[in-house]
């Protein structure tokens, strides 16, 4: 097994790092309850209501993510300037994070996704958003924001949500700056912007992105189709390295000279797959700022993304619970003896 010594200086690690989040935030609400009976004005529950909550999602969840491993989250967004944006910036402070990169507009609205839950089940979830690109007012200042935050920031992780604060001009201006000041990019993608981030350092799409992204189609049994798309993204967009989560079948990497990693799945109780990839992503662009290899990278992701699924809702990683798992993996006993080598 890896030495706890090894993953001890690893975790410790990633507590002195910096990592800049920028993309579409939201607050994800809850309103748990119970139901016993169908309404008898349509076949739909009634649910009697017990509690509700409201939570950092989107890339602030990314935040938090970056924050329960350790290290410090410096998120960077445009949200309304509106009841909701204030809840937004009291949850982060709440946190003890900083709202330095929120920009607070009167233009739009802030986004938030609201699920009825039942019994430990999601019956419904109401979101209320827009998915406009800024304006050219919000586009400085959140450029503004964010090169004031990548001066001390070690990684940046792109969030995108489809939401609107990631347009294909926002993310060439960002990844410009990042690039000049030799500070890696990860990125999270969805469908629009999905060929606009052309060379970053890690791109990490799931298969249902990585096929829409390319406009490309196969079963998902299929590796020579599946490895063909991945090496025709990499051509195209000149990424450096490529991380493609594949669900219940676990994660595969490649790094920009072809070098493939599959990794199964660990077996898992499953209650909830929401938030997965904002955990997966999280400990991928903290493990490239401690300049893991993606062997060990991917590992400590796939243990990472299986975990938060365990509970239901979106809930952040548990740190000394990634270290537990962490110190049971053969990938990483090797990776870690190699790179120690």
């Amino acid at each position: 097994m890896p030495s706890q010594k090894n993953l001890s200086s690893l975790f410790e690690r990633f507590s002195q790092l910096r990592v800049l989040v920028v993309g579409d935030v939201m607050i994800d609400a809850y309103l748990w309850g119970k139901s016993y009976r169908l309404s008898p004005e349509a076949p739909v529950p009634i649910v009697n209501r017990l509690k509700t909550e409201q939570r950092l999602g989107g890339a602030a969840n990314v935040a938090l993510n970056v924050q329960s491993l350790g290290a410090t989250p410096l998120l960077c967004s445009v949200v309304g300037d509106d009841e909701d944006g204030a809840a937004l910036v009291r949850l982060l402070l709440e946190q003890g994070q900083t709202d330095e990169g929120i920009v607070l507009s009167p233009e739009r609205p802030t986004t938030v996704k609201q699920r009825i839950i039942s019994g430990g089940q999601q019956l419904l979830r109401i979101d209320s958003e827009v998915e406009t690109d800024l304006t050219e007012f919000e586009h400085r200042a959140l450029v503004e924001r964010y090169s004031k935050l990548l001066a001390s920031a070690d990684v940046v992780i792109f969030e995108d949500y489809d939401k609107g604060v990631l347009s294909t001009q926002v993310i060439q201006d960002l990844l410009q700056l990042a690039k000049e000041r030799g500070v890696p990019t990860v990125v999270d993608p969805k469908k629009k912007n999905f060929l606009s981030y052309t060379g970053c350092t890690l791109f990490k799409p799931n298969l249902k992105e990585l096929k829409e992204g390319l406009k490309v189609d196969f079963a998902d049994a299929n590796l020579e189709a599946f490895e063909a798309a991945v090496d025709a993204l990499q051509e195209r967009m000149a990424v450096e390295n490529v991380l493609v989560t594949l669900s219940e079948r676990g994660v595969f990497g490649q790094t920009k000279d072809g070098k493939r990693t599959y990794l199964d799945a660990h077996v898992r109780t499953i209650s909830d797959v929401s938030g997965a990839g904002d955990t997966v992503v999280s400990i991928a662009a903290l493990s490239i700022a401690a300049g893991l290899p993606l062997p060990a990278l991917a590992e400590l992701s796939n243990l990472g993304g299986g975990l938060v699924c365990e509970h239901v809702g979106v809930v952040p990683i548990n740190r000394e619970q990634l270290l537990h798992e962490a110190q049971k993996s053969e990938v990483l006993q090797r990776e870690l003896l190699e790179l120690e080598a």
